[in-house]
């Protein structure tokens, strides 16, 4: 039964770190559309916010699982 839930936590744990890496570096890459934006483009920055937010997000609960700790 324990083996059954560690692999379990172990595939999702996985399927994070995943996540947290896609969404860094989208919120990277926002961040650098931003950078090269001449004008004030509020659509951009709409977007690296909202890029931000996920990646923070997917932060916390990472922590929350104490996903490096194992």
């Amino acid at each position: 039964m324990f083996g059954r839930k560690r692999k379990l936590k172990n595939e999702f744990d996985e399927r994070l770190r995943t996540l947290m890496i896609e969404t860094k570096e989208e919120w990277e890459r926002a961040r650098e559309n931003e950078r090269y934006l001449n004008d004030y483009d509020q659509e951009v920055m709409v977007r690296r916010k909202i890029t931000e937010s996920k990646h923070f997000y997917l932060f916390k609960e990472a922590k929350a699982r104490r996903l490096g700790r194992d």
